[in-house]
């Protein structure tokens, strides 16, 4: 029997909560910079360039990536032989006073967005609790724990459907893509649940986000002529179809509009098909290493939050209805910054 202290499990979504808030998983990064490489259009190329290096400066000052930090979500397996000792809450409040010490964490505090009775007085409940909180019991003596904070760009665009057995799943996909605009700051990663009951596709929809990014390695497989499975033609035919809408970074065009893709299957009735997708966007987080990128010629960083530290907050960028932030190590302006900041010349 394995032994888990309470404070453990609280401090230790706490940390991961704060983690994820500066730092994009490196398989993200690795698929955004090779995205750069290859983009053609100059606008989508300069809008990655933007994201890469507002992913540096959130992860070399801990700041965070964006100023959504999102509702806290937690994928939680206790093994069954897992023991509590100590513990006077349950699993859901324990998370929730992780969630809420790191959105509260002074050093670099995250935006609070959830809100109390979201049908009648939306009150604020200012510490970003309740998380959402999947629960799942397992054999074993270990506790796995996945945390996300999705923010409402990604959350307000997921899409679901009730398909006929004969409609086609990928149709449905490409015919929403577009509807979706650049809401939800793409490029992103779309993960699609299929099958099960309503509830179930979107929960499958939303573990396959969670997945490595491993795009690339698939397409590297099915270069080499190896049979693919049923799930990995799809996850490529929808990558590769997706793509060739031009949507593109940041609604800008170009030939990323997804850098990751995957589909996740359950048992389902013979009628109807449940299909659901949901998406990270290019701020889309989960638990990952530190982030090591080399320089980067656009310095710039937005967002609604207030500076700690050494921070000063400026004005907003003549674009965003946001505030700027720059740090005392980061330029007012840099190459390429000033033709973006024309109407504001006393930010120069």
């Amino acid at each position: 029997m394995t032994a888990i202290k309470q404070e453990d499990l609280i401090q230790s979504v706490a940390d991961a909560f704060q983690y994820i808030s500066y730092y994009h998983p490196l398989d993200y990064i690795k698929a955004l910079g090779e995205a750069y490489e290859r983009e053609e259009s100059p606008a989508a190329k300069d809008a990655i360039a933007q994201i890469l290096t507002n992913s540096r400066m959130s992860a070399e000052g801990h700041r965070p990536i964006c100023q959504d930090t999102g509702i806290g979500m937690v994928f939680i397996k206790v093994g069954m032989q897992v023991t509590w000792p100590d513990a006077t809450m349950s699993i859901q409040q324990m998370i929730d006073e992780g969630v809420r010490r790191a959105y509260g964490n002074p050093d670099n505090p995250l935006r609070a967005s959830v809100l109390a009775d979201p049908a009648g007085a939306r009150k604020n409940t200012k510490d970003n609790t309740p998380a959402v909180v999947h629960f799942e019991l397992v054999p074993g003596h270990h506790v796995e724990v996945i945390c996300a904070a999705k923010g409402g760009g990604s959350e307000a665009k997921s899409k679901f459907a009730m398909l006929n057995p004969s409609d086609d799943l990928v149709d449905w996909v490409l015919h929403k893509i577009p509807e979706m605009g650049a809401g939800w700051c793409p490029p992103g990663i779309i993960g699609i649940g299929i099958g099960g009951t309503p509830e179930k596709a979107m929960l499958l929809a939303k573990e396959s986000i969670m997945a490595p990014v491993d795009i690339h390695e698939l397409k590297a497989k099915a270069a080499t002529g190896a049979k693919l499975t049923r799930p990995e033609e799809l996850r490529l035919e929808l990558m590769e179809k997706i793509n060739a809408l031009g949507v593109g970074a940041q609604g800008l065009g170009g030939l990323t509009t997804v850098n990751g893709q995957d589909a996740d299957r359950g048992p389902r009735l013979p009628a109807p098909h449940k299909s659901y997708f949901g998406r990270n966007v290019a701020r889309g987080r989960k638990k990952a290493g530190p982030v090591d990128l080399q320089k980067s010629r656009v310095i710039t960083g937005t967002g609604r939050f207030s500076g700690v530290r050494d921070e000063v907050v400026g004005p907003p960028r003549p674009d965003r209805p946001k505030r700027t932030r720059m740090g005392p190590s980061y330029p007012r302006h840099a190459d390429g910054m000033e033709k973006r900041e024309t109407a504001r010349p006393d930010l120069r």
